[in-house]
């Protein structure tokens, strides 16, 4: 059986996962996600059991249960990321090549907001209906599980929706407008006016004091981008990707770079 791991020269190891390897773990968690086999944060043990096992047969290859979990994981941003450009107005989805369609005014407009997005303009994502099931963020109950063309008219209908209730709101802000206005006693204004202090204090503490730090690049984050720079060999990849944990800005810079210049990285690991 063959081990599918490749050696770097730390004495790590990285799986190189295959299209049927991803089919063969995808059907294990769609057949116990019919069943309810969904926990809080992943999937109960004796699913992650299964899918090493249904691996393992099919491909003939050697895996843990920790390399299934990281695998999950991967599709896991996949999601988050397709489903989100999926959600915006002039994006779509190739079911032939398994990507997301856009006009580059609308994608350049986008990645400037959000920039994990970066490499995914001609990603291919194949399985997208398993994991678009699996996946979704109402996964608890199974609602919501929906196809890319689905998710993008699903966009087109929430824009009509809005339109209907932006006309219900303003009638409704005009007949409010149309009755006599109560008159505050001393003691109201007085009052009105402390509390409007009050808050906008308590804004203004939150913002200056309890507001978090940025939150540095996850690794699947950092591993999603360095998949999508093309011609870079495992041992590049994994030196780069020791660089990039260890320096978030770095790795932001890398982000910032347009396609044809990220080989960039490779001046990080040779100097």
């Amino acid at each position: 059986m063959d081990s599918g791991l490749d050696s770097t020269k730390k004495g790590r190891s990285y799986l190189k996962w295959t299209d049927k390897m991803d089919k063969a773990m995808l059907d294990v968690f769609v057949e116990y996600y019919s069943k309810g086999d969904r926990a809080q944060n992943g999937w109960k043990p004796h699913v992650y059991t299964a899918a090493v096992n249904k691996v393992r047969e099919k491909c003939q290859i050697e895996l843990t249960k920790e390399n299934i979990i990281s695998r999950s994981k991967t599709f896991d941003k996949h999601y988050a990321i397709v489903n989100k450009m999926l959600s915006q107005s002039g994006f779509g989805w190739d079911d032939e090549k398994n990507m997301v369609t856009v006009e580059d005014d609308v994608w350049n407009t986008y990645v400037k907001a959000n920039k994990d997005a970066t490499s995914y303009r001609y990603k291919s994502i194949k399985f997208w209906d398993m994991i678009s099931t699996l996946y979704c963020r109402d996964r608890a109950t199974g609602a919501g599980a929906r196809t890319a063309n689905e998710s993008a008219a699903e966009m087109a209908e929430e824009n009509a929706n809005t339109t209907v209730n932006n006309k219900d709101a303003n009638s409704s802000t005009q007949a409010d407008e149309d009755r006599p206005k109560k008159r505050y006693r001393s003691d109201d204004s007085i009052a009105t006016m402390l509390g409007d202090k009050l808050d906008n204090f308590t804004a203004a503490f939150k913002a200056d004091v309890l507001e978090p730090p940025p939150k540095p690049a996850s690794p699947e984050e950092i591993w999603a981008v360095l998949d999508g720079i093309p011609d870079l060999e495992d041992d590049q990849q994994l030196a780069i990707y020791d660089v990039l944990v260890a320096d978030d800005r770095k790795f932001k810079s890398l982000v910032a770079l347009p396609e044809r210049m990220k080989k960039w990285v490779l001046k990080q690991i040779n100097t």
